[in-house]
């Protein structure tokens, strides 16, 4: 199914997309708060968190403050399921590091999720140094039962970057870890930020390139953006950091899109948080606005995704057990 969303019309290979192959109806993402911490905040690897990072901001389950993980979900499936809307649920275990504790409780966890009669599959949401052996290991034993998706948060591949957001690992870390999850079977998914100080648009390439190669099952793309209580908050505050425009960043998330293979996912074009935590870009607020700017880009350009793909990349990207469905 490497391009067969190119005839629905499609300038990118979409989750919509996707999730109607895979499971033959509209799917939904429930976001799941285990109550992990994150080793860039318990001291293991740094105190302050990411330059961006305000946990609440970003995950809609961490504002259900006291909720088990079933309660949760039999939350959002009530909030989610109307007419014509999903019929299928993917627990997604979202804030934090959710491969950050012991098997044993990683188990139970997943565990209560996986047996809920609403979920279909789990997505795991994890840093590329929090996934030991043993925790790969256990996600392969979900695999067999439910639908697994492991998603890394790598950001960007350049080591000053990955300073500057005080991610606290490097992109060796990220390599190591895609190629024991790639050797297990298993597909896993990446974050990226587009709009880093200092990133020009061949660094984004670059990044675009080596994600490519990497044989990602799928992509996150977020524009930068400022939520309250943030370092990011203050600097954007005090002038030191200015975020994309809207036509810069819709620009910027095509000449990435140009040289993604077809068979990679597009989970997401870009960022938002909700009006009391969101300080800047304003425009992230219209959550339609960044879809329908790199549309236009795409159209203007009357490219698609995969367009600009080498040959070389293109053989780097695929194997033999690489498509979506793995």
């Amino acid at each position: 199914m490497s391009s067969d969303w190119r005839t629905a019309g499609l300038r990118y290979h979409t989750l919509h997309w996707f999730f109607r192959q895979k499971f033959g109806c509209r799917v939904a993402k429930v976001s799941v708060d285990a109550g992990f911490t994150c080793p860039n905040v318990d001291g293991r690897v740094g105190r302050g968190g990411c330059v961006f990072c305000n946990i609440r901001g970003f995950s809609p389950s961490r504002r259900l403050s006291g909720y088990g993980i079933t309660q949760q979900i039999d939350e959002a499936v009530r909030r989610l399921r109307r007419p014509r809307g999903p019929t299928k649920f993917l627990a997604y275990f979202q804030p934090a590091t959710n491969t950050y504790a012991p098997v044993e409780r990683l188990k139970t966890v997943y565990d209560e999720a996986a047996n809920h009669p609403e979920i279909v599959g789990l997505l795991i949401g994890t840093r590329p140094d929090c996934v030991p052996n043993e925790t790969l290991d256990l996600l392969v034993e979900f695999s067999r039962r439910t639908w697994v998706l492991i998603e890394y948060g790598l950001q960007t591949i350049h080591e000053r970057s990955l300073a500057w957001l005080g991610r606290g690992h490097t992109l060796e870390a990220f390599l190591d870890a895609a190629a024991r999850t790639r050797a297990r079977g298993l597909p896993f998914g990446v974050h990226l930020i587009l709009g880093i100080p200092g990133e020009t648009r061949d660094d984004v390439l670059a990044t675009a390139r080596l994600v490519a190669a990497s044989q990602v099952h799928s992509i996150k793309l977020h524009n930068l953006y400022a939520v309250r209580d943030t370092q990011l908050a203050e600097l954007v505050r005090c002038g030191e950091v200015r975020l994309l425009d809207l036509e810069s960043c819709a620009a910027q998330v095509v000449d990435f899109l140009e040289i993604t293979p077809p068979q990679c996912v597009v989970d997401r074009l870009g960022g938002t948080a909700p009006p009391e935590y969101l300080l800047a870009p304003s425009w992230c607020q219209d959550k339609s606005a960044l879809r329908v700017a790199v549309e236009a880009e795409f159209a203007r350009r009357d490219s698609w995704q995969g367009k600009l793909l080498t040959a070389a990349d293109a053989l780097a990207a695929s194997t033999a057990d690489g498509s979506p469905d793995a």
